[in-house]
């Protein structure tokens, strides 16, 4: 109860926030990142230790900046959570531009299931709006503490469309059964998993484990994977949400090979943009066995 009661200014001030234009409204978010990053010790601390870990050949300096630009980004992709949730279909359309949509189309009229291959950068849920506006779509939902939040969350997720939300529990069958009827799957794989869900794959060269759930769902649907990256565009001009091709010979039947491969794309895509990926989270949690937990 009293976390809902603390949560309603905020609520209201996103609310508030979203009727300004979006350049005001990034500049505000950016400002607001770095004026809290002093104050988030423990957050502060795992971004340095991953950004120390995935980039070793940068100085000090260098990852302390890259830290400064991350917590600007993330200060703003908070405050644009209630264009997000509020604005109109109209705006949104103007503001999250989508190229490649021709390589999902054409998956789907070939009558085949689709995995979106959709990473962990600030705009995911921009480009996870720009997708349902377009699509009825599958995603995978886990249920918030607060009870506040996890109802504006589900509206944000449900408010185009006819959305499908899973969770976890829902297990692989009703993920393939949903696929299997048209609806593409926005999947988000790319977080620390646990040991027994996991392999240890290289993520910049470091030992992660990582979820085996994409070439698993692939195979067991008969799914194209296509990689689905959104960017948060600079100077508040929106974002773009990029579906590429899907990838072939995917899966291999080689599960290490192919979270391997997943991984390997990721890097590139985060050094093409790396302020922007999530970095607050423990990326590194879960160790081989023998190896003490980092964080």
């Amino acid at each position: 109860m009293l976390s809902t009661l603390y949560s309603l200014p905020l609520v209201a001030l996103l609310w508030l926030l979203r009727f300004l234009p979006l350049p005001l409204l990034a500049a505000i978010g950016r400002g607001l990142g770095r004026l809290l990053m002093p104050f988030v010790r423990k957050r502060r601390a795992v971004v340095a230790l991953n950004l120390a870990w995935c980039f070793p050949e940068l100085d000090e300096a260098a990852r302390r900046d890259l830290a400064r630009r991350h917590f600007a980004a993330l200060g703003r992709s908070f405050l644009e959570r209630g264009m997000l949730w509020w604005s109109s279909r109209q705006r949104l359309e103007r503001l999250i531009q989508v190229e490649g949509e021709q390589h999902l189309q054409a998956q789907l009229d070939a009558g085949r299931p689709v995995i979106l291959l959709a990473p962990h950068f600030l705009g995911l849920d921009a480009g996870g709006v720009a997708v349902a506006m377009r699509h009825d779509v599958i995603s995978l939902y886990a249920a918030q503490r607060n009870p506040l939040i996890d109802r504006l969350l589900l509206r944000g997720r449900k408010r185009f469309g006819d959305q499908v939300l899973l969770s976890r529990q829902d297990g692989v069958r009703a993920t393939v059964k949903a696929m299997k009827s048209g609806r593409p799957f926005y999947y988000l794989p790319d977080l620390n998993a646990r040991r027994r869900e996991a392999v240890f794959v290289p993520f910049f060269g470091v030992s992660a484990a990582t979820n085996t759930g994409l070439p698993r769902l692939a195979r067991a649907a008969g799914a194209a994977v296509l990689p689905c990256v959104t960017r948060m565009l600079p100077g508040g001009e929106g974002y773009q949400l990029d579906i590429g091709e899907a990838w072939t010979d995917y899966p291999t039947g080689d599960v290490e090979a192919d979270i391997a491969r997943m991984n390997t794309w990721l890097e590139g895509v985060i050094r093409s943009m790396p302020e922007q990926y999530y970095w607050v989270h423990r990326r590194f949690k879960t160790r081989p066995p023998g190896e003490a937990r980092p964080y």
